[in-house]
C-alpha cells in the first residue's frame, strides 16, 4: 500500500513569452500543458530522480489523460506560478495536478493528468509506480511520498 504524504506543492515561476501567444494575444491552449509538463519535470529533478537513468532502465512516465480547466487568460509578459502535486492510489495509475496562478494568487488554470509508469520493453504499465518513484527519489516528499 502506498503511503502518501501531504506537503505544499512544488512550484515554479514562468514568464509568458510572446511566441506562446495566439492571434487573440493570450496564451495558446497547448502551452498550458507545456507549463504543467515543465513544472512536473522540474519537480522530478528537484526530487533527485534522474530521468536519464529512469529511461535507461526501461521506464517512462506517460500521461493517459489530461484535463485543462481555464479560469482566466494569460497574456504576454504575465508571470505564472505553476504547482505540481502528486496524488497516489493503489493501482497502476496516479494523478499529477497543477494549478497555474498569477503572483497575486489568482488562479488562471488547472491541469490534471492521469499518469502511469510504462515498462518500455513490454509496453505495459508497471504495478505500484509509487514504489518505483520512491526508490529513485532523494526527496520523495516532493513526489507526495514518504
Amino acid at each position: 500500500m502506498t503511503e502518501a504524504v501531504r506537503t505544499d506543492p512544488f512550484t515554479v515561476r514562468l514568464e509568458v513569452r510572446s511566441y506562446e501567444l495566439d492571434p487573440q494575444l493570450h496564451v495558446n491552449g497547448a502551452v498550458y500543458q507545456q507549463y504543467a509538463d515543465h513544472s512536473r519535470f522540474a519537480c522530478v529533478q528537484a526530487a533527485g530522480v534522474s530521468v536519464e537513468e529512469l529511461i535507461g532502465d526501461g521506464l517512462g512516465p506517460v500521461n493517459l489523460e489530461t484535463v485543462i480547466r481555464y479560469h482566466r487568460e494569460l497574456r504576454g509578459g504575465d508571470e505564472v506560478d505553476v504547482s505540481c502535486a502528486w496524488v497516489w492510489g493503489n493501482g497502476k495509475t496516479y494523478r499529477v495536478e497543477h494549478v497555474l496562478r498569477l503572483p497575486d494568487g489568482t488562479p488562471a488554470a488547472e491541469v490534471r493528468h492521469v499518469s502511469g509508469l510504462l515498462d518500455l520493453r513490454n509496453r505495459r504499465l508497471v504495478d505500484d509506480p509509487a514504489a518505483r518513484w520512491r526508490e529513485r527519489a532523494e526527496r520523495p516528499e516532493l513526489l507526495g511520498l514518504r
